[in-house]
């Protein structure tokens, strides 16, 4: 009989992430047959997986989950994940979507903004595995008159001592006296906050405006939609054409 890895298994039964499936493995809140999982195992078909605390039905490609893809208004306060060691409200409690779905990535405690969720573990990895080319927009406010200096270092890329790496040139333009807009095409752990914080500014609000080809647009902030057949055939266009299609 087949066997699959049981991080593979629950992205595929649109779980959760094979990330976020390694790290509940890891918890102790995936059972196997009735006993702990293991990093790394693999199982078969046959077997009775549990998944904190839910049964997982036995593998079948009959059996696979509907395909889901959600765009959604995080606000401010909520994370992006489900372990148990920030207290707030985490995007899944937000959304309470019928079928199981889990965040493509993430966006901080502080931020706000789009973010998909989606029960395709094939589009997660695909997606992820571009995080570092594909576009994504943001509003930022900052605590202090954006300057043409500040603009200009910005977009040339900005060193990150805490990192110890420069970040890639970039879209910056100015919208406000203390507002910018930029485009980023990395995904370094709070990078926009980190570039300010750098050049002497803080962040007082940052909102994701758009992911590749889908824009938040009037989107209410705690609201979600499902993407449109549109703005799926153009995402998937855009991850078969590669980042540097979407200048």
């Amino acid at each position: 009989m087949e066997e699959i890895r049981l991080n593979k298994f629950l992205s595929e039964m649109g779980v959760c992430s094979r990330r976020e499936a390694d790290r509940l493995i890891e918890a102790g809140k995936v059972f196997v047959d009735g006993e702990r999982a293991a990093a790394g195992m693999k199982i078969t078909e046959a077997q009775m997986v549990v998944c904190d605390g839910r049964p997982v039905g036995q593998r079948s490609l009959r059996q696979t989950p509907k395909p889901v893809l959600l765009m959604v208004n995080k606000p401010r306060g909520v994370v992006c994940t489900t372990s148990q060691k920030d207290r707030a409200m985490n995007i899944v409690e937000l959304v309470h979507y019928p079928t199981r779905v889990y965040p493509v990535g993430r966006l901080d405690k502080d931020s706000e903004g789009l973010i998909f969720m989606t029960n395709q573990g094939d589009l997660v990895n695909r997606i992820m595995r571009g995080s570092s080319g594909h576009e994504k927009e943001y509003v930022v406010v900052v605590n202090k008159p954006v300057t043409a200096d500040f603009i200009r270092e910005m977009k040339s890329g900005v060193w990150l001592k805490e990192l110890k790496v420069q970040t890639k040139p970039c879209k910056v333009w100015e919208t406000g006296k203390r507002e910018f807009h930029i485009v980023l095409t990395q995904g370094l752990n709070r990078q926009i906050r980190r570039m300010c914080g750098a050049l002497g500014y803080q962040v007082q609000s940052l909102v994701r405006i758009r992911i590749m080809n889908v824009r938040l647009g009037n989107l209410k902030s705690g609201t979600f939609r499902k993407v449109t057949e549109a703005e799926y055939e153009g995402l998937l266009a855009m991850l078969d054409a590669g980042p540097e299609r979407e200048a």
